[in-house]
């Protein structure tokens, strides 16, 4: 198990307040060192804003992008978030443009309302978006820096997905413990003990995690929101949330079974006590994890059971393959069913979705990259909306109550 994130929230605001970003800096790279002597890896430092146009003039943007990566870096911060464009933002337009100024910034944009709505123009503007920032750099890469957020509160740690709200500053870990999984599914002899012993894993490197994070904030004061242990992956069968599911007794990940192995492991996790913040899920990256990816190529996996296992599951849509001509009029409903599927189930979503540009359906992606495996372009049967559906509006969708 690992810290991918130790994730800074704070208002540096733009002009960038140097002092501030100089003491959390201090802040993040103290806190790394305690950890590493507790025996923890840490991958990386980020810091996560409040939404951008609370601080940033939309023209000014691309200038705050290039700051932010610049200073932040100086300080320690390997990549920063500077939040979500608002459903009725006036500045997609400027997102695409912003993002391709520096690999260390992250942006998202929000489908839902504050109070409960899905918005028809915010997926057409995230759709947009996502085909965009498809051609901004080679291999689709710029779309690893955006996705679209539905009903996902502040404090979250992981990226893109991460931002803060005024306030002091704060720290939550991201940690990427699908080891855990596939250790304790392994040799676990039955579904009950397998429970059992990742709720125990979770907990004893919880309160290693807990202890040390109370000790940084007696010293600086900042709040400790918590640890987002959804189970993320790496693109290592040692590290694959895909093995882990299918060891305990899924022939490939995908097929009739599935969608109850991963209730299973959301439900587990549900019953671990440590302090949360953020998704705390199941995380299925295709790209990011060498046996879904494995089990995508073999035709196991859809858009459509992707959308599915997400009504049991943490994160949502993440660095999916889609064919290089996607047009955003396809995107749209695929973005419009998770903004619905979060509200009515009331639970955090994303979508996190990567046009490869010369790539068609069922073509294998190419990518060089030590964090992707190789995987087939998923087809998307989708089609353009019409009717009411392409209005305007911003349409209520009650959580469901039993």
């Amino acid at each position: 198990m690992k810290i991918r994130s130790i994730t800074v929230f704070c208002q540096p605001g733009f002009p960038i307040n140097r002092l501030l970003l100089q003491q959390v800096g201090i802040f993040a790279n103290h806190a790394r060192k305690l950890f590493e002597e507790s025996g923890f890896e840490v991958q990386s430092l980020r810091l996560a804003t409040p939404p951008f146009e609370q601080f940033i003039a939309y023209f000014d943007l691309p200038l705050a992008v290039q700051a932010f990566a610049i200073e932040a870096h100086a300080e320690g911060f390997e990549y920063v978030s500077l939040g979500p464009a608002a459903a009725d933002s006036k500045t997609w337009k400027e997102i695409p443009l912003a993002l391709s100024m520096s690999d260390r910034v992250f942006m998202s944009g929000i489908l839902t309302t504050p109070d409960g709505k899905v918005s028809l123009p915010a997926a057409r503007n995230c759709a947009n978006t996502i085909v965009r920032l498809s051609t901004v750099e080679e291999n689709g890469f710029a779309n690893l820096r955006f996705c679209a957020l539905a009903n996902l509160p502040a404090f979250t740690p992981f990226f893109p997905a991460a931002y803060a709200q005024p306030g002091r500053p704060s720290f939550a870990l991201a940690v990427e413990s699908a080891d855990l999984a596939v250790q304790t599914f392994s040799e676990a002899a039955s579904l009950q003990e397998a429970a059992d012993s990742l709720i125990a894993e979770i907990e004893k490197h919880a309160k290693q995690l807990e202890s040390v994070a109370g000790r940084l904030n007696q010293i600086y004061g900042y709040e400790f929101k918590g640890l987002d242990f959804t189970l993320a992956p790496f693109p290592d069968d040692a590290v694959s949330i895909g093995r882990a599911l299918e060891a305990l007794g899924l022939q490939a990940f995908g097929k009739p079974g599935s969608l109850f192995a991963s209730a299973f492991l959301t439900s587990t996790l549900d019953q671990a006590r440590f302090k949360r913040t953020g998704f705390n899920g199941l995380m299925l990256p295709v790209l990011e994890d060498s046996r879904l990816a494995q089990s995508a190529s073999e035709g196991n996996l859809s858009v459509r059971d992707l959308l599915m296992f997400s009504a049991v599951c943490g994160a949502g849509l993440d660095v999916i393959p889609l064919p290089g001509d996607i047009t955003a009029e396809e995107l749209t409903p695929i973005l419009l069913d998770l903004a619905a599927l979060s509200l009515r189930l009331d639970k955090a979503l994303t979508a996190r979705l990567m046009p490869i540009p010369g790539k068609k359906a069922n073509e294998m992606t190419d990518f060089d990259f030590e964090f992707f495996a190789n995987s087939r372009v998923l087809k998307v049967d989708s089609t353009s909306l019409h009717g009411k559906l392409v209005g305007d509006e911003e349409v209520k969708i009650a959580p469901r109550h039993i």
